[in-house]
């Protein structure tokens, strides 16, 4: 992320929040007394408020059946965690945890403090049997259980901000600038936080330890490290830079089956992998991004669900979320923000809402009708702390009974550059009205049982849907594109 973007992250969100004094208490890990930026109270509602915004930015995937097979699975785990056993300190045991199945295609997991852990349905694609799950749900547990959240915001100067804490085991991330704006500056301060290599150790070895204690083959947490390393080398980046502060996934590999092999050593069987049950959870979940919630098509930006469509100038890049569209050029130093205005009845209430915040210095304002709709506009600046000023163009528009709002802006030295660019956006909003687009339907996984040998790729349809690749597919079901697949085996095949 570029510091222009940062920056003006963090001029949106504001000033984060930070903790208030050191407390000095007993770790429900080790038992010992260590510093904290947090109280354990403080935790506890930390989580609980962070976690509305959470939903509200990434939502909920709609498959109750689903989601209490997760949360169920963690429940489990909860039994042999610090958190309940003889030792464990009054004020921790019997923490009431919430496990949740986010909508998004990213694959991640992560962990709020106070027990709060969410998975995605992009990581439960990457999956193979509940015995990897159970790795994944016990390292975010883990987290929570040694208060690392708490620990690094004791130790970090949030002048000076880490990369993201809260991604899938510390390797993948899996917030970016559209996220960020959107929240508060608590729950932006938590996505900002960064673990350690030896939090991520720390929590892998829980993560085994609790799965291996309830009797599931620890080892295959592995196999999810390796799908990780598989993505990020389809990515182009083997160990992204800005993760270099965590494990490597090669190592993580290696390490996790070593681990389980102590915790065997110890008297714990790890006989439970249950792959068909969990294969049959995850049978016709989503998969990919879902394009009735939007999505990019050759310079155009279609929502079949809202039925409107808008235009991305060239060399901008999309970041689609629930709450916001974000277009960010390839510099990174100019950004359109799209979103619903639900508290303004009108386009000039938005706009000049917009402007009444302080330290926004109007230029101009006047009405506009783009494709004939009712809108309203206005350029202004804004100065940053650093003395760098920005220019903003805001536009609003109404559109089937919503008000969309757009804001556009870069430094006002390179204003000029982008201004038709960023014109061309909400001057380009119209009607969606291409039945093929509108009737659009997301990818889903479906089960498919080998009746033969062969390849892998051998088993792949001729034509994958939404821009899927073959390669894509294979490592979903941990295989190699030209690995031998004996018949009679379950594999995950991306349909439309």
């Amino acid at each position: 992320m570029k510091t222009f973007l940062k920056t003006t992250i963090l001029v949106v969100i504001t000033s984060l929040v930070l903790p208030s004094c050191v407390s000095i208490q007993t770790s429900p890990v080790s038992g010992n007394k260590r510093a904290y930026g947090y109280s354990w109270e403080e935790e506890l509602k930390i989580g609980k408020d962070a976690d509305s915004e959470i939903i509200a930015q990434y939502g909920l995937y709609d498959d109750e059946e689903l989601s209490n097979y997760v949360s169920n699975l963690g429940q489990e785990l909860l039994e042999v965690s610090h958190f309940n056993r003889e030792d464990t300190p009054s004020n921790y045991r019997n923490t009431d945890f919430t496990f949740r199945v986010l909508a998004s295609p990213v694959v991640n997991a992560f962990a709020l403090p106070g027990g709060y852990v969410y998975v995605t349905r992009g990581l439960l694609a990457h999956l193979e049997n509940e015995a990897q799950l159970m790795v994944v749900l016990g390292h975010e547990i883990g987290h929570v259980a040694a208060r690392h959240a708490s620990q690094r915001a004791a130790e970090q100067q949030f002048g000076q901000l880490g990369v993201i804490g809260l991604a899938v085991l510390g390797e993948s991330v899996g917030v970016d600038g559209g996220n960020i704006l959107q929240l508060s500056s608590q729950t932006a301060q938590l996505l900002f936080l960064s673990y350690s290599r030896d939090d991520e150790r720390e929590s892998d070895q829980l993560g085994v330890e609790y799965s291996a204690m309830k009797g599931y083959e620890a080892a295959e947490g592995g196999e999810f490290f390796r799908s990780l390393k598989r993505i990020s080398e389809k990515s182009g980046q083997s160990i992204p830079s800005h993760l270099s502060s965590h494990p490597d996934p090669g190592e993580r590999e290696e390490n996790i089956p070593k681990l389980a092999a102590e915790w065997a050593q110890k008297g714990y069987d790890q006989t439970i992998v249950d792959s068909d049950e969990y294969l049959n959870m995850i049978d016709n979940m989503m998969y990919g991004q879902n394009p009735r919630e939007g999505f990019e098509r050759n310079g155009t930006f279609y929502h079949p669900e809202l039925k409107f469509q808008f235009p991305v100038p060239n060399g901008f890049n999309v970041i689609n979320q629930p709450s916001a569209v974000i277009l960010v050029n390839d510099d990174q130093d100019a950004i359109v923000q799209f979103s619903i205005d639900s508290k303004n009845a009108t386009p000039e209430a938005s706009v000049k809402e917009f402007l009444n915040q302080e330290g926004v210095n109007t230029r101009e304002q006047s009405s506009t009708q783009p494709n004939g709709l009712n809108g309203y506009e206005a350029e202004a600046s804004i100065q940053q702390e650093d003395g760098t000023s920005l220019t903003l163009e805001i536009t609003a528009l109404s559109y089937g009974g919503n008000i969309y709002r757009f804001l556009s802006y870069t430094t006002s030295q390179q204003f000029d550059t982008y201004e038709r660019q960023f014109a061309s956006v909400p001057d380009g909003f119209d009607r969606l009205t291409d039945s093929s687009i509108l009737n659009i339907q997301p990818a889903r996984l479906e089960l498919v049982k080998t009746s033969r040998s062969g390849a892998f790729s051998s088993f792949l349809p001729n034509n994958l849907p939404l821009g899927i690749e073959p390669l894509d597919v294979a490592i979903i079901n941990q295989v190699q594109l030209d690995e031998n697949i004996p018949s009679g085996r379950w594999i995950k095949i991306p349909r439309q």
